[in-house]
């Protein structure tokens, strides 16, 4: 967690859209969307799982709609680009197993009334780190990842593959990001950048993703003669993807929230329609967090909420500020009360959640996304808390 120390150093991982663990999230949120399209009353479950040469796909889901998850899942393999065995996995070859049920009427009979669809506790962040109000080392390993792929898709390094990660480590002093200490860009490629050794790749691929990918998207300001750089540390990265390591849904959700800066409540959320709170109302917390940061309120501020299956109020509303806060953080509490509706409904209704946005949020975080359709970005309620705290 961020500290209020003299020094600190903070890390942050993210995966790109092809890792085994993205590739499992963007199927069960691909499915969610089709499902959305044709029925955005649905309640759904889904799970997939992925590993050499095959994807099966499961959970609890309840529709009116007819949909093909073979040709969805085959899809999405196809746009992240496993289309051929030089990458270990080809969407035209593998195999998919559908084994879909319905949701339990157990547990719909309380979702049917507006309850929420789980119990769990969900956590919201917002920070003045960067323009997103989000971590810094978190937006940076991101944009890492994405450029990786816009890479990889335009062709410009045309030896890199599908799967990656990247990590940032940034130092901070009194809690204020410094510089960042060191980077890693750990990605799949082609055998055509090996060395003559056939163990590692050649300096001059490391120095272009260097250049190419982390020079390109971190601020100059924070890089120094002491940042430390490691690319593909083990010295190749050819065998990738789920040829190299299975995938399952919800694996990666400290990538997909604040990059455990913060806690985080447990639950995933790839794959689950909105009455699920594990997606809805941590979606509602950031929403409040980022709000109550950018009404002025506070510098920091962490949002918890806790609920309880069927029940459609939260059971608890936390606020933490960590010393940053111009009113007391119980005081906080009244100001979110008064200015969100946190029922599972209202969380819907308010954030426009029952429609097919769900595959785009699968990769690259769900948090910090400059996108209209992430609605839970929006600061539309800053002014108002500024004017009820009396700022």
């Amino acid at each position: 967690m961020i500290s209020n120390m003299e020094y600190s150093v903070l890390t942050s991982e993210s995966v790109t859209e092809g890792h085994p663990d993205k590739v499992c999230d963007q199927i069960s949120d691909g499915i969610l969307d089709e499902i959305m399209r044709l029925d955005p009353s649905a309640r759904v479950a889904c799970e997939t799982f992925i590993s050499v040469g095959f994807v099966i796909v499961g959970g609890e889901i309840t529709t009116s709609a007819h949909i093909d998850v073979p040709t969805i899942a085959r899809g999405v393999l196809k746009e992240i680009g496993y289309t051929s065995e030089k990458y270990g996995f080809n969407y035209k070859t593998c195999g998919v197993l559908n084994a879909i049920g319905k949701q339990s009427p157990d547990i719909a009979q309380g979702v049917d009334v507006g309850g929420a669809g789980d119990q769990g506790m969900m956590i919201g962040y917002a920070c003045r780190e960067t323009v997103e109000l989000m971590p810094l080392p978190i937006m940076q390993s991101h944009r890492m990842c994405k450029k990786l792929s816009e890479l990889r898709k335009s062709k410009a390094l045309s030896y890199l593959g599908p799967d990656g990660k990247s990590q940032a480590t940034v130092e901070y002093k009194m809690g204020v990001p410094q510089r960042v200490d060191s980077v890693i860009v750990s990605t799949q490629h082609t055998e055509e950048i090996l060395d003559s050794t056939g163990n590692r790749i050649t300096q001059d691929a490391i120095d272009e993703i260097i250049d190419k990918v982390v020079r390109s998207v971190i601020d100059p300001e924070l890089l120094d003669e002491n940042t430390k750089y490691y690319v593909n540390p083990t010295g190749k990265f050819v065998i990738g993807g789920p040829q190299s390591d299975t995938g399952m849904t919800g694996r990666k959700i400290v990538v997909d929230t604040y990059g455990g800066l913060v806690p985080h409540g447990g639950g995933a959320f790839s794959g689950k329609d909105s009455t699920k709170v594990d997606r809805s109302a941590a979606y509602a917390a950031r929403y409040v967090a980022k709000n109550i940061v950018a009404s002025g309120v506070a510098n920091r501020c962490a949002v918890s909420l806790a609920y309880a299956i069927g029940i459609a109020e939260p059971t608890a509303i936390m606020i933490n500020t960590f010393g940053t806060g111009k009113m007391k953080d119980r005081d906080i509490i009244g100001l979110v009360r008064k200015h969100f509706d946190l029922t599972p409904n209202g969380i819907i209704e308010t954030l426009d959640l029952r429609r097919p946005i769900f595959r785009k949020t699968a990769s690259y975080g769900h948090f910090g996304r400059n996108d209209p359709d992430f609605t839970w970005e929006r600061i539309d309620v800053a002014e108002d808390i500024s004017r009820s705290a009396g700022l």
